[in-house]
């Protein structure tokens, strides 16, 4: 059996998180949170079905505000468990949020200096904005403290300062040099309520980023709740699988406190996925590594249930993220069941592609246009492309900076418009969304008869 990375133990509201406390699982609404009804209740919806804590994004202070209204009306139809707010942008906001909600969810880049094209800094300069970053944070903490709340410095590797970049390249290193700086700055203010995540649509990325920074936490003797999950993972089994794998595995292994599944679904289909996980990992968990860990699984039952793929995605999937790519077997009644299993566990762990990879946001309160509907179409018109990857994203936040290694964006920027990105790039900015479709089919058949010639 696995020992378990024990953290110190964070309270936010009624819960306890890290520790020997069990794993918390959470989602996050996808409603306007400007419309207090809608909001409230789906978050009863999700709390019935098991969720402990919900997320709501407040990206201004209008929102931020409204979170009162909507905390209220749920401690009035008998909801106590905890909020958390999600900050974009904005660090204000999070100063009123934190005086409402139980936890406030910041992202470093929130309060580092804005981009201004360097790519080396000195000593001098990185010090300097170490302490601006101490500076503009300290306010918020003393709120936090003041009225009990929890932070989640949520670490995104499509988010990370130009600073770390320019240290570390875009990598697992930068992510967890960005929550060492953080997690310092808040202990050399005398604030430890803390959980930390480190999220990436790369998998692999996302377990190496989180092994070592539990490694170097461990190192450093101040070891925080772990928040997991795999951000922009997508809809449909391929979502569920990159989740199993990407979270799965650090369970049983010891690691993590809480866990989110994104899906490009509604939020309610996030928390029986969640289950799913934390039971397979906890099974797997009493078990000694030398088990489970192996290349070759026999599976009964046909079709196979959503129970054995998500074991089969944790068994398989810390294997290959290890980088592991040959010896792998599947069997099954069906075999082509397992081996289209095995196909879609070694594609979510980025080892070998047999189709096209997708990366979408699970939407929330700033999405403004149907993302499921459009990831759909998008994924029913470029099914079978192994070198191909198009991301579908929510909005203009995150969408470009978290969509980093796709070939194609398809991103919402509000008033029914949509901006069509190239390698990162904007190529056409917005496109009406009755137009987006084709005018993406459009670029996309260009690029591959391009790649056809060469």
């Amino acid at each position: 059996m696995n020992s378990p990375l024990l953290s110190r133990t964070v309270r936010v509201g009624n819960l306890f998180m890290g520790g020997n406390h069990p794993v918390v699982i959470q989602s996050m609404t996808n409603t306007d949170t400007l419309h207090t009804e809608a909001t409230v209740e789906q978050s009863q919806r999700l709390f019935d079905l098991g969720c402990r804590l919900v997320r709501i994004t407040a990206p201004g202070l209008k929102e931020a505000h409204n979170l009162e209204n909507i905390k209220s009306r749920l401690v009035q139809k008998g909801y106590t468990d905890p909020l958390c707010a999600d900050i974009h942008f904005l660090p204000e906001a999070a100063s009123v949020a934190a005086q409402i909600v139980e936890k406030v969810r910041i992202n470093p880049g929130n309060y580092c200096d804005r981009k201004t094209g360097k790519t080396e800094f000195s000593p001098a300069e990185q010090q300097a904005e170490r302490q601006r970053i101490g500076q503009r944070i300290a306010p918020l903490l003393e709120i936090c403290r003041q009225h009990g709340t929890a932070i989640r410095i949520g670490v995104n590797q499509g988010s990370l300062s130009e600073r770390m970049v320019s240290l570390y390249g875009n990598t697992p290193l930068a992510m967890v040099e960005s929550a060492l700086e953080f997690t310092g700055i808040c202990h050399d203010l005398g604030f430890d309520q803390i959980v930390v995540s480190m999220k990436s649509s790369r998998v692999e990325v996302m377990n190496q980023a989180v092994r070592l920074f539990a490694k170097r936490m461990a190192q450093n003797g101040l070891i925080y709740p772990l928040h997991l999950g795999v951000t922009e993972a997508g809809n449909g089994q391929d979502a569920r699988l990159l989740s199993a794998i990407g979270i799965g595995g650090l369970l049983a292994d010891g690691i993590g406190n809480t866990i989110r599944v994104s899906l490009t679904e509604d939020p309610e289909n996030e928390v029986p996925v969640a289950r799913r996980i934390v039971d397979a990992a906890r099974e797997l968990q009493k078990l000694p590594p030398s088990d489970w860990e192996q290349k070759h699984l026999k599976i009964e039952g046909c079709p196979l249930s959503e129970e054995q793929k998500t074991t089969a995605a944790i068994r398989l999937g810390k294997l290959m993220l290890q980088g592991q790519k040959e010896g792998f077997r599947i069997e099954t009644q069906d075999p082509a069941e397992g081996e289209r299993l095995l196909n879609d566990l070694l594609q979510a762990s980025g080892l070998k592609f047999h189709k096209t990879r997708f990366i979408a946001c699970p939407s929330c309160g700033r999405t403004k246009y149907d993302i499921q509907k459009a990831l759909a179409q998008v994924k029913e018109m470029f099914p079978d492309y192994p070198d191909l990857t198009i991301a579908v994203m929510g909005c203009v936040v995150n969408g470009p900076g978290e969509m980093a290694g796709a070939d194609f964006g398809y991103i919402g920027c509000g008033n029914g418009k949509v901006n069509l990105y190239r390698k990162g790039i904007d190529v056409k900015r917005n496109v009406p969304e009755a137009e987006a479709l084709k005018e993406l089919k459009k670029l996309i058949s260009e690029s591959l008869a391009e790649s056809s010639l060469e």
